[in-house]
């Protein structure tokens, strides 16, 4: 079964599934997670939408899972600025679409450090697959 719901951009919020982020975070130790709510969270340290994420100065080692809409590329944007900028960021690793035609792509997950593609569909809120494949930008500040 699709759904439906991932071709739109309708709910930006989904939520990374626990194992997957749990493998990244033994690796990097996520220390904050710039775009999240309080319901999804995946670190301590978070900005909600009303703090907004993109307004923020980040640090530490970052995990970003953004919103899939058409906000995604201010905030892969963000998330180059951030390491080009050296606001104190260690790491940025970015869970997004592995969407290879966009100008948001080209214009940043190009730039980054390593992408790593992930193997099948995820899983987000444990429902149906994603309709899409996923891809692991990260960025070594």
């Amino acid at each position: 079964m699709i759904n439906k719901g991932m071709f739109t951009s309708n709910k930006h919020d989904y939520s990374t599934p626990q194992d997957f982020f749990d493998k990244l975070n033994a690796e990097f130790h996520f220390t904050l997670d710039p775009c999240a709510t309080a319901e999804n969270a995946k670190c301590k340290r978070f900005f909600t939408p009303e703090q907004d994420g993109l307004a923020q100065w980040w640090n530490g080692n970052v995990f970003m899972n953004p919103p899939y809409g058409r906000e995604i590329g201010r905030w892969m944007k963000k998330a180059y600025e951030e390491c080009i900028l050296c606001h104190n960021c260690t790491v940025v690793v970015c869970l997004v679409p592995a969407r290879t035609d966009t100008a948001w792509w080209h214009d940043y997950a190009m730039k980054a450090d390593e992408i790593r593609y992930v193997k099948g569909r995820l899983k987000f809120d444990g429902k149906s697959p994603a309709p899409f494949p996923s891809a692991v930008v990260i960025y070594r500040c």
